[in-house]
C-alpha cells in the first residue's frame, strides 16, 4: 500500500524534511495541512541516492515539482554511525609537546571501579598518529613558549606518508588565545591544500583539555565524510531543479546552514534524534502532558529523552558510543550543545546471537540496509529484531514500509532458528520472543540509567513512541518501566523527519572566560557576549531573515575549589557591576534546587558563558478529548505471539487510516499503518484521541493516569 496522504486544505509553501537513518531514509512533505510521507532503504554507499529517491516519491504522491518546494530540512545519523562504527576519515592529532596521550588518559578514572576486565573506548586516533609540537599558551592567553613553526612544517611528510585525510589541532589553553592553532592551520594548508583541518579554538573554545581535544578529534574524524556527502547532495538537488534553501538539523534542536554544518559536522551527531525529541515536545504540548519520555527506535538505534513541561533536557556535554552497560565514561565525550538523550544499538536491524554462556544478546551491531535483516531478501543471514518481530506475527510481510518491501517470513524464521533457536535449544517462536525481550530490556535498562543520572523518576510519565520499530515495542517497554500511558502520533514511522519541520532556526555558542564574582568585570563580559551574539545572529539570520528571535544567555558557575559547574541564567541585556549580586542570587537558587543547600559566604566563580539565538516558534494548542466513543470492527485476525504471555493467539488487526477519533480497542491488538505497526499488548487498551494519535493505557489505570498527568479521565 502506498504511503497515505492527508487531504489538502488550501495551498501554502511546501516544505520537505529528510531523515537518513542507518536502515531507512524517511521523507516528509508538508503542503499546508496536507502531509505526504515515504520511506526508502538507506543507500549506505551513497546516502544521497536514497534521499533523491525518497524525495522523488514524495513529490510524485503530492503532485508537486521541485520548484514548488520552499525549504528542505535534513538530519541524519550518518555522523553518529561513523563514530560508533569507527568508519570516519584517517585522522591525525597535533597537540602541545607532552600532551599526545591526553585523549587516552582521559579523566584518569575507572568508570566501573570493580570490574577487572573493564575496557576503555579506544581513541579515534592511534598513538602513532598523535603528533606534538613545541609551543605553550598560558591560561591567561599569553605565549609562554612561541610556536615552533619548523616543527609544524616537519609534520607534513608524516601526514603524507600515512595517507591522512583530516587533522585535528588542539593546543593547551587555545581557548584563551587561538593564535598558535591558527598559524599551524595556515602552515599546513599552504603545503597540503586538500587536507581537512579542525581547530579546537573553532569547534569548542572551552576549558578542560580532554573534552576539548576529544570533540576536536571527533569533528576532524567525520568532517571529510560529511563534507563530501553534503556537497554531493547539494549538487544532486540543484540538478533536479530544487532552488530552495537547504538547512541542517543540529544536535541542540535548531536548524543551520550547510556551510556551518560542513565546518562543524560534530554538531550534527544527534541531528536525527534531536528532531524526534522536538516532535515529542510538540506532542506533549498538544496532549497537555507535563512529563514524558521520548522513545525513538529505528532500524539501527534506539533513543530515550526526558521532556519536562514541553522542554527536552539539554546539555553541553554529550557522550557518544557508550560501550559498557551505558555507563557514563565508557564513550567519547563531546563538548557541544545537545538535546540530552541516551542512544544504544537497539533497532530493527540489530543482530541477535547466543554468546558463550548460552545467553541471547542483541546488538549493538546492525544489519543496516545492506544487506539488511534476513527477511529483506537482500543477502542478510543473521537474525535481527525485525526478523523476530516478523516471526512473532507483529509485522504484516505484505505491508511493511508501505508495501515497498515484501518481507520473506521463511527466511526470517530460518535465520532466527539457526542463529538463536538452535544454539539456545528453542523453537523459532520462542527464540523470537527471547530476542524481543532482550532488546526491550536493553532499552529499559538504558532508560533507567539515563533517568538516575539526572535525578529523574520514570514512573508517572507518558511514553511517546515513534520511529519505524518503536510502536512495536512501546507497550512492553512501558510495562518494564512502570509507565501506564503510551502515545503513538500520526506519522510515527517518520517521526524525526516530522520533528524537523517543527524546529527553529537556531545557533548556540560557548566561550570560556574565567572570572571571580567578587572581581566581576561587566565591560569584559559585555564585550565577549556582544561578539558571541554577532556570530550567532549572523548564522541565524541567514536562515531566518525576518523571523522574530529569542536570545538566551547562561553562565557556568561554581564555588571556588569545586570541580564542576552549574548552569545559571543571565539576562539578555548589557550587564553592569550591580549584576554581580543578581548573578550570585541566581547561582544560589540554582544550587539550592540541585543540592538543597548553599555554602554560606562561599566564593563564587564563572568559567564559561553561553549564548543562543533562535527563531520563535508558536506553541501548539492543547487538543480537547473526543466528544464520543465507539468500538471499531477489526480488518482481520492474525496469529501473534503475545509478549506478555508468550502464547500464540489470533488477535484483531485494525488499519489506522480507518479509525476515527473516539475509537476504543481492547488489547491484545495490532494497529497497522504504512510505516509502522502499534502492538497493543494484553495488559493495555488503546484509543484514538482528537488528534488522531493512538493512546495506550494500561488496564485499570485510566483514572490514575489521568490524575497524574493533569488530564481529564474522558477519552482514550
Amino acid at each position: 500500500m502506498a504511503p497515505r496522504t492527508s487531504p489538502a486544505r488550501g495551498r501554502t509553501d511546501a516544505r520537505l524534511a529528510v531523515d537518513i537513518g542507518g536502515t531507512f531514509t524517511d521523507v516528509v512533505l508538508e503542503h499546508g495541512a496536507r502531509r505526504v510521507t515515504t520511506k526508502v532503504l538507506t543507500t549506505t554507499r551513497a546516502p544521497e541516492e536514497g534521499v533523491m529517491k525518497g524525495v522523488a516519491e514524495a513529490l510524485g504522491l503530492a503532485g508537486l515539482k521541485p520548484g514548488d518546494i520552499s525549504l528542505i530540512i535534513h538530519g541524519t545519523t550518518l555522523a553518529t554511525n561513523a563514530l560508533i562504527e569507527r568508519k570516519g576519515a584517517k585522522t591525525a592529532f597535533i597537540t602541545t609537546e607532552g600532551f599526545r596521550d591526553a585523549i587516552e588518559i582521559a579523566y584518569e578514572n575507572r568508570f566501573e571501579q570493580y570490574d577487572l576486565f573493564m575496557v576503555r573506548p579506544a581513541p579515534l586516533v592511534p598513538r602513532r598518529l598523535r603528533l606534538t609540537v613545541p609551543e605553550r599558551m598560558t591560561a591567561a592567553g599569553t605565549a609562554h613558549l612561541p610556536l615552533d613553526e619548523a616543527a609544524v612544517a616537519a609534520l607534513v611528510p608524516t601526514i603524507e606518508k600515512n595517507g591522512i585525510e583530516s587533522v585535528a589541532v588542539g593546543y593547551l589553553h587555545a581557548y584563551a588565545n587561538p593564535a598558535h592553532e591558527r598559524r599551524t592551520r595556515d602552515i599546513l594548508a599552504a603545503r597540503l591544500p586538500e587536507l581537512s583541518i579542525t581547530l579546537s579554538s573553532d569547534v569548542c573554545p572551552e576549558v578542560r583539555e580532554y573534552d576539548r581535544f576529544s570533540t576536536t578529534v571527533a569533528n576532524a574524524y567525520i568532517q571529510p565524510l560529511m563534507a563530501r556527502y553534503l556537497g554531493r547532495l547539494d549538487a544532486d538537488l540543484k540538478r533536479a531543479g530544487f532552488d530552495c534553501p537547504l538547512y541542517r538539523m543540529m544536535s541542540g534542536g535548531g536548524l543551520t546552514t550547510v556551510e556551518t554544518a560542513i565546518a562543524n559536522p560534530i554538531r550534527l551527531v544527534e541531528s536525527g534524534p534531536a528532531g524526534g525529541a522536538i516532535l515529542a515536545a510538540h506532542i506533549a504540548a498538544e496532549c497537555g502532558l507535563s512529563q514524558v519520555v521520548s522513545y525513538d527506535m529505528g532500524g539501527t538505534t534506539a533513543k530515550i529523552c526526558l521532556i519536562d513541561d514541553g522542554v527536552p533536557q539539554h546539555s553541553r556535554v554529550f557522550e557518544v558510543a557508550r560501550q559498557y552497560r551505558f555507563l557514563k565514561g565508557s564513550g567519547l565525550p563531546l563538548l557541544i550543545p545537545v538535546i540530552e538523550m541516551v542512544e544504544i544499538g537497539a533497532g530493527g536491524g540489530s543482530i541477535a546471537r547466543v554468546d558463550q554462556l548460552g545467553r541471547i544478546t542483541v546488538g549493538p551491531d546492525s544489519a543496516g540496509s545492506e544487506p539488511g535483516p534476513a527477511c529483506y531478501g537482500r543477502g542478510g543471514a543473521e537474525p535481527t529484531v525485525t526478523d523476530a518481530d516478523l516471526v512473532m506475527g507483529k509485522i504484516d510481510p505484505a505491508r511493511f514500509a508501505g508495501g515497498t518491501i515484501a518481507l520473506d517470513a521463511r527466511s526470517a524464521e530460518g535465520a532466527v532458528q539457526s542463529g538463536v533457536g538452535k544454539p539456545a535449544g528453542m523453537a523459532p517462536a520462542e527464540a523470537a520472543l527471547g530476542i524481543a525481550e532482550i532488546v526491550d530490556e536493553n532499552m529499559a535498562n538504558a532508560a533507567r540509567v539515563h533517568a538516575v543520572e539526572r535525578g529523574k523518576d520514570l514512573t508517572g510519565r507518558t511514553l511517546i513512541a515513534f520511529g519505524g520499530a518503536a510502536p512495536l515495542h512501546a507497550a512492553r517497554l512501558a510495562r518494564k518501566l512502570g509507565i501506564a500511558r503510551v502515545v503513538v502520533p500520526t506519522g510515527a514511522g517518520v517521526g524525526s523527519a516530522v520533528g524537523f519541520l517543527r524546529a527553529p532556526v537556531a545557533y548556540e555558542l560557548a566561550r570560556s572566560r574565567f572570572m571571580r564574582l567578587k572581581d566581576f568585570d561587566a565591560k569584559a563580559v559585555n564585550t565577549l557576549l556582544a561578539e558571541m551574539r554577532a556570530e550567532a545572529m549572523g548564522v541565524v539570520r541567514r536562515g531566518a531573515p525576518k523571523a522574530k528571535l529569542a536570545e538566551t544567555r547562561t553562565a557556568l558557575m561554581r564555588y571556588t575549589g569545586q570541580g564542576h559547574e552549574i548552569v545559571v541564567p543571565v539576562p539578555a541585556r548589557p550587564l553592569s557591576a550591580k549584576d554581580a549580586d543578581a548573578l550570585r542570587s541566581a547561582f544560589e537558587r540554582a544550587y539550592r534546587a540541585l543540592y538543597d543547600r548553599v555554602i554560606p559566604g562561599g566564593a563564587v566563580e564563572i568559567l564559561s558563558w553561553t549564548l543562543a539565538v533562535a527563531s520563535v516558534q508558536a506553541r501548539p494548542r492543547r487538543a480537547a478529548p473526543p466528544r464520543s466513543h465507539y468500538t471499531p470492527k477489526p480488518q482481520s485476525l492474525r496469529g501473534v505471539v503475545d509478549p506478555e504471555t508468550g502464547r500464540l493467539a489470533r488477535i484483531p488487526v485494525y488499519w489506522r487510516s480507518e479509525l476515527r477519533p473516539g475509537a476504543r480497542i481492547r488489547g491484545p491488538a495490532l494497529v497497522a499503518e504504512a510505516e509502522t505497526t502499534t502492538m497493543v499488548t494484553g495488559d493495555f487498551d488503546a484509543g484514538i484521541n482528537a488528534l488522531g494519535y493512538v493512546e495506550l493505557v494500561r488496564k485499570g489505570q485510566a483514572k490514575k493516569t489521568a490524575k497524574k498527568t493533569g488530564r481529564s479521565g474522558k477519552g482514550a
